[in-house]
């Protein structure tokens, strides 16, 4: 199916890595909603894609927020072929210092999102042609980190979630599949951070939004169509590090 009839949802669309993906899906020809609980951000950073990107404010942890995001979707662009789930929170914290808020607030977003996400969508992916969805986890759901012990079973939660959507949704012609970034230079961690884990990378330095975004676009592409349950590890290496 040509790209410039596909029409993509993609929350946490405001800045970072999310920003990059819908610049890079518009590029491709897409059609987008763009989706972030931070509006001015949003509409800043929408602005000059002019009708081809739907700026929506949401929750990613509401379901009514999701069904309206997703009906003004198709009210907008008539279908809806692709979603991507890449709204998430980093929080830090040892087991001991850690919170019942804090570590189910890191659950709603990073799991129950995407979740709910899945449902709303389900039926209007089930009508399109090459439906695909892509989930943002991480390097934390293949390795343990210290003091991530909130951020880390989510994003383990959310790789066991996909993998069942993959089994459960292939023979209604969905796909669905998961990129698995590394250390990536976005607002979501500080310069410090970004410093750090820069010096340790396998290949001397952070990886870019838009090589999260170039690896999201292939899932979501007809090249891509033979491939669910799949997990794309983008990390430069993070993973073969020991220690």
């Amino acid at each position: 199916m040509p790209s410039g009839d596909r029409v993509a949802l993609v929350t946490g669309a405001a800045r970072g890595q999310g920003a990059a993906i819908v610049r890079k899906l518009v590029t491709d020809g897409y059609r987008v909603t763009a989706a972030d609980l931070l509006v001015d951000e949003l509409a800043s950073s929408t602005d000059e894609f002019g009708d081809r990107v739907l700026a929506v404010q949401l929750d990613v942890t509401s379901a009514e927020q999701w069904q309206a995001a997703v009906r003004a979707t198709v009210a907008r662009f008539g279908a809806l072929n692709a979603l991507v789930n890449n709204a998430g929170v980093l929080h830090r914290a040892s087991i001991a210092e850690e919170t019942a808020d804090g570590f189910e607030g890191s659950w709603r977003v990073n799991c129950l999102g995407p979740f709910l996400g899945m449902q709303a969508a389900l039926e209007p992916l089930r009508r399109a042609d090459g439906a695909a969805v892509v989930n943002t986890c991480s390097t934390g759901a293949i390795r343990p980190f210290p003091h991530h012990a909130a951020y880390g079973s989510s994003k383990w939660a959310l790789r066991g979630l996909t993998q069942v959507a993959a089994a459960e949704l292939g023979r209604d012609g969905i796909r669905v599949n998961s990129v698995f970034p590394g250390p990536v230079q976005t607002p979501m961690l500080d310069e410090a951070t970004q410093a750090r884990l820069a010096d340790r990378s396998g290949v001397g330095r952070l990886g870019k939004p838009t090589e999260i975004a170039d690896a999201v676009a292939f899932l979501l592409s007809d090249r891509a169509s033979f491939i669910t349950g799949s997990e794309l590890v983008v990390d430069g290496g993070q993973c073969l590090q020991i220690g």
